[in-house]
């Protein structure tokens, strides 16, 4: 009975000791780091994206996987990319994404689906579904509002709704504050009457499941540190009164469950390697002393968090 119970604590101690948040991807890229929580110590995963790639989509299922979709390094593509956890092994997907866009958003349902919408090359307002553990694809009835979406990401409140943050509508500069939001399962689109606190493109999104979701960063007329918080279920809309660490865009969130946020990367007068972190429920901002293992703008972030 107690080689039973052993047997059980450990394997309960391997996976708390497998939750971590990965920043993967970047310009000429396929570097996926991985930063182990609660310590936040980095390392780099091996084997990375299988192609260089920056502006994907991400979606997480944890403890079973994470996932890139589309982007673009010379050409936009359809691949989905998928890490098993713990081990971090890679597969490509069979059916990638409907069509080949980059600057996508990631949401995702865990245990039941991930999701992958917008983009350009392109531009779509297109949002394709995978449901776990399958993987098989579906394309909702009803994409992104406006009929031309792009630069956007995601959010996502596992179990009852994924959310659009800003982007560009109709090209690649017209800003918006739109968000857009998905009710799960039934996948309807609502759009909130608060959008983000300014129409502003490439923002970072993370999530404390149940609770909030942020928006952080991005492009307004000039990159901004901006973070704006959305709680659950009302989706009232407030701005932290401490933003990022710099002003930037195209960064990546990535989030521990009810323990931090993360933004990673990005660009402010240049890539950084920085990673700021979100303490949860207080949104008291630290900073890593380790940052990415090189700098660049993050091209998506998925992680195995502790829900």
């Amino acid at each position: 009975m107690s080689f039973i119970l052993l047997g059980i604590l450990n394997s309960q101690a391997a996976a708390v000791s497998a939750l971590a948040g990965y920043f993967a991807g970047g310009p000429s890229s396929s570097t996926v780091d991985k930063f182990a929580f609660p310590s936040d110590t980095r390392s780099t995963l091996g084997t990375g994206l299988s192609g260089n790639r920056r502006l994907m989509a991400n979606m997480s299922d944890p403890s079973v996987a994470g996932y890139t979709a589309g982007g673009i390094d010379f050409v936009a593509v359809t691949t989905v990319d998928k890490f098993a956890f713990p081990a971090d092994t890679r597969t490509t997907l069979a059916t990638g994404i409907s069509s080949a866009r980059y600057a996508l958003l990631g949401m995702s349902n865990w245990g039941v689906a991930g999701y992958a919408g917008g983009g350009f090359a392109g531009p779509a307002s297109t949002v394709d579904k995978f449901a776990f553990p399958s993987d098989s694809r579906s394309t909702l009835g009803t994409g992104l509002s406006g009929s031309a979406t792009g630069s956007v990401n995601g959010m996502s409140n596992s179990g009852v709704a994924g959310y659009r943050l800003g982007g560009t509508q109709g090209d690649e500069t017209t800003r918006v504050d739109t968000v857009d939001k998905f009710a799960f399962p039934s996948d309807s689109r609502s759009t909130l009457a608060s959008g983000l606190s300014a129409s502003r493109f490439h923002v970072a999104g993370m999530s404390n499941s149940g609770t909030a979701g942020y928006a952080g960063g991005g492009f307004e007329t000039g990159n901004v540190s901006t973070v704006d918080k959305f709680a659950f279920p009302s989706d009232s809309r407030s701005t932290l009164g401490t933003g990022l660490s710099s002003a930037r865009r195209v960064a990546k969130g990535v989030a521990d469950y009810e323990v931090a946020g993360y933004v990673g990367g990005g660009n402010a007068t240049g890539a950084v390697t920085t990673v700021d972190k979100f303490a949860f429920p207080s949104d008291t901002r630290s900073t890593l002393g380790t940052g990415l293992s090189a700098a660049r703008e993050v091209g998506a972030g998925f992680e195995n968090s502790g829900a």
